[in-house]
């Protein structure tokens, strides 16, 4: 899994490439609370590279979301592709969270 962030005028930008599994997600995790830590609390996931996530990556994703919550930060999702939209899809994660088509229009929505 590689992380790459990027900081905007409205948000941190946070594009995933690779893999989100029980093997990486504490580290993907780790990464978000940093974010968190230094201020950031309006995440967007680019999550156009990303190609596989895991029911723990998912649990990262939940356990972020409600951090951000208490914080009144928000999290946007971005640009999901194939087997990870689809599991956005089956996990109801497509209702819980706001996913844009691109990391553009997610930018402008906040």
């Amino acid at each position: 899994m590689e992380i790459t962030v990027r900081k905007e005028s409205s948000a941190a930008v946070v594009s995933v490439k690779g893999r989100i599994d029980a093997v990486t997600a504490m580290e993907f995790e780790k990464g978000l609370a940093a974010l968190m830590a230094g201020g950031d609390y309006t995440l967007v996931l680019n999550f156009s590279g990303l190609d596989y996530i895991s029911s723990a990556g998912l649990r990262s994703i939940l356990a972020t979301a409600k951090q951000l919550k208490a914080k009144d930060g928000k999290m946007l999702f971005a640009a999901l592709q194939g087997p990870v939209k689809d599991v956005f899809k089956i996990s109801g994660f497509g209702s819980i969270f706001k996913i844009f088509e691109t990391e553009e229009e997610a930018l402008r929505q906040i």
